[in-house]
Order: C-alpha cells, then structure tokens, then sequence
C-alpha cells in the first residue's frame, strides 16, 4: 500500500508540474501577443493588416441570439473590422445540428452593425477553440490573424495558433463582468495544457474539408 501511495503522489506531483508548467508557459508566451484596442488601431494605421479576424463562438441563448459573452466577442471582432486590422472577419463556432446555428447567428449580429455580407466567412465546424485555431490555417488558409475573445480565453487560443505557426494578436473584448467567470478561469487551466500538447503533435481538427479561399465573398460559406 505505501508503494502504491508513493507512486500515486509521484504521478500527482508531475501533473501538477505538466500543468503548471504549461499554464505559466502560454500565459508568458503570449502575453506580448494580446493588445489593447488602442495599441491595435495604432498597428493598423501603421499599416499592419492581418488576413482575418477571428472571433471564437461562446453559445446561444434560448431564442437563438448570441449569448451576452458571444456578443462582447462579436463587438469586439466588428470594432476591429472598421479599424482596419483585417480585411475579412471568421466566425467560428458550433454549427454540429441544424438546430444550432451558432455562426449564422453571429454573421446575422454582424450584418446589422454594418459588416458587408461578403467580407464575413462561417467556420461551421469551430467546435472548440483549438478546431478554430487550426481550421483558420488549414481551412482558410490564414496566416495571419487578430482574435477576439475574452483576456481569461486569449492566451489559450493564441498559443495554440502560434504553435501552429500562425501569426497571431488578441485584443481582448472584456465589455463586462460574468457570473460564472471563477469557472470559466478554473476550466482555462487543464485547457491550456490540453490545447498546447495537440498544437505541439499538430493534431488535425475534428472535421477537415476543403480549402476556402478569404480572397473571394463569405457568402461561399453561408
């Protein structure tokens, strides 16, 4: 029994230092990756555009609106549209029935602040934000990108696109506290590590498919 109670500490000790690891590693990563929208903006007058603008589906309420947390992401995503950082804006979410439409939902939002149809590609099959990071490349063909998220999802999701050798910054589209952001930190933590280590063996997302050229309209993906 104290064998097996050594080795159960011993597996214990290097998970929690896998994972702690980990955490610090992204958190530090990609700190220098996540600006504020005025850092942002002054890139983009400066003249860097990137191909797309991702903004990272969060949910639908019951009437098949975007979620209060979905929506900072979408303002937050649109705002940089308008400031010039890219030409083109992804959504990308959970398309997996007929029933939820997460990205229609979120190209629809879009279309009523003002975003032409056309400039607004759908990723039907953003199931997670690794299936996001990696279908902006493989699918889209993007090699460089601005995402739009909360600060608390950021680094997770721009470590994973830089791992992938993505380009990528993060401006964060914290517009308002959330009841359940203590658990929406807590489930960040085995996240990161989880995300990194498919990033690092170049794990193909969940549903492949053929490439989408940005270069031509979004309704292609309608």
């Amino acid at each position: 029994m104290k064998r097996l109670s050594r080795i159960a500490l011993v597996c214990a000790i290097a998970c929690a230092v896998v994972v702690g690891g980990s955490n610090i590693w992204v958190i530090a990563s990609t700190k220098s990756s996540i600006l504020t929208y005025e850092e942002a903006t002054t890139r983009a007058q400066a003249g860097y555009i990137a191909d797309a603008i991702v903004v990272l589906g969060a949910g639908l309420r019951a009437d098949a609106t975007p979620s209060s947390i979905l929506r900072d992401r979408l303002d937050d995503g649109i705002a940089l549209y308008f400031a010039g950082l890219a030409p083109k804006l992804i959504m990308s979410g959970d398309n997996a029935t007929v029933s939820h439409n997460e990205v229609a939902a979120m190209k629809a939002y879009a279309i009523e602040k003002g975003v032409p149809s056309e400039d607004i590609f759908c990723d039907h099959a953003g199931f997670s934000t690794y299936d996001s990071m990696y279908r902006a490349q493989s699918i889209f063909g993007a090699r460089s990108i601005v995402v739009a998220t909360q600060s608390y999802h950021l680094p997770r999701a721009l470590a994973v696109a830089q791992t992938l050798k993505t380009q990528a910054i993060g401006v964060p589209s914290d517009y308002q506290s959330y009841s359940a952001q203590f658990w929406y930190d807590v489930r960040e933590i085995p996240a990161r590590t989880k995300d990194l280590f498919k990033a690092i063996v170049g794990v193909p997302s969940t549903v492949g498919g053929e490439m989408i050229s940005l270069n031509q309209s979004g309704n292609v993906t309608n």
